[in-house]
């Protein structure tokens, strides 16, 4: 069978298109510098359970955030499971205390609440509810109980309704669409400050059409050097600054929504773990260099707030392996 004039024509006109396509997609995400962001408002993600993990005293390691890096801006991931251990008993002592020493030094708290919410496994559910097939309904009053609980606090400006909601990650049922609107529904009826709403999603691999539309802000991450597990190797993201400043101001344009990066790298991502990674293995995906790398990386993209990832690691390498360099190096941003 032999393809026509006609046909041939048409499939090179049709590659054509593509080509074009491309190389004008390539030319706008990859070429150019961004102006760098004049003021930059730099905070951290605080995890009570990956603090324990780790093997830290997480107050000890929280209050070392606030006293000794001066940090005035913090995500603050919430955990069902810790929160409600039991079916209708709440106990909120643990993040009562975060917001309480927080307002004590003038600091600021996004807190992040949902199903999914940062650190592994990503969706920290109660056991009673792990295979109820009212998880949904129970989620909701347990999202009417933190926001009723801190909705008159000063030092909460904002809330993140779960955690890249539209990124697959983690051991985690799917998370509607439309039960997402539902959760942002509760939290704006709530809330009658009307403090903003974040929803967050992939940095690298999205462009942020669904957050955009939900959110009143948009949640980035910012990550540099992984682990893939697909591939079995470490991969470096060859994407440059302008890439995310352009994606920046597509949904400026829009949605008229303001984009911050809520998880910039400041860790390593290793194969297991991270409290279960050597250090050899750690300094794979980061050590001094790189964090000091992935700071100036930030700078360039134009945003203007930054959340770091990794602080209790900081933490870690400064009390456990005697090796402040990161904590140190930290401490000029705050």
């Amino acid at each position: 069978m032999t393809i026509s004039n006609g046909v041939k024509r048409n499939l090179k006109i049709v590659l054509l298109i593509v080509l074009v396509f491309l190389l004008l997609f390539a030319v706008y995400f990859f070429g150019g510098s961004p102006r760098p962001a004049e003021n930059i408002t730099w905070g951290v993600n605080f995890s009570q359970k990956h603090s324990e993990l780790f093997g830290l005293d997480w107050k000890e390691a929280y209050l070392a955030l606030l006293d000794d890096l001066k940090i005035k801006n913090l995500k603050i991931a919430t955990y069902w499971d810790l929160i409600e251990p039991r079916e209708g008993e709440y106990n909120f002592e643990d993040l009562d205390w975060q917001i309480k020493e927080a307002d004590k030094r003038g600091a600021k708290i996004f807190l992040v609440i949902g199903i999914k919410t940062p650190r592994w496994p990503e969706c920290h559910i109660p056991p009673q509810y792990q295979i109820s097939n009212i998880k949904n309904q129970k989620l909701l009053q347990y999202i009417k109980e933190i926001v009723n609980r801190y909705k008159e606090s000063e030092v909460i400006w904002a809330w993140q309704v779960e955690n890249e909601p539209f990124f697959k990650f983690g051991e985690c049922p799917k998370i509607s669409k439309e039960f997402l609107k539902k959760e942002i529904n509760l939290v704006g009826v709530l809330d009658s400050y009307e403090r903003p709403i974040i929803i967050s999603d992939s940095g690298e691999f999205s462009f942020w059409r669904k957050p955009a539309q939900l959110g009143d802000i948009v949640g980035i991450t910012m990550y540099k050097k992984v682990w893939f597990k697909e591939f079995h190797t470490y991969f470096s993201y060859p994407l440059p600054p302008i890439f995310y400043s352009r994606k920046v101001k597509i949904i400026n344009k829009l949605f008229d929504k303001e984009v911050i990066c809520v998880e910039l790298q400041a860790e390593p991502w290793c194969p297991v773990l991270l409290y279960d990674c050597s250090l050899k293995e750690q300094e794979k995906t980061m050590n001094l260099e790189q964090f000091q790398r992935n700071i100036e990386f930030a700078k360039k993209t134009g945003l203007n707030e930054f959340y770091l990832w990794g602080a209790e690691w900081w933490f870690w390498l400064k009390e456990k392996q005697n090796d402040s360099r990161i904590w140190d190096e930290a401490r000029k941003l705050f």
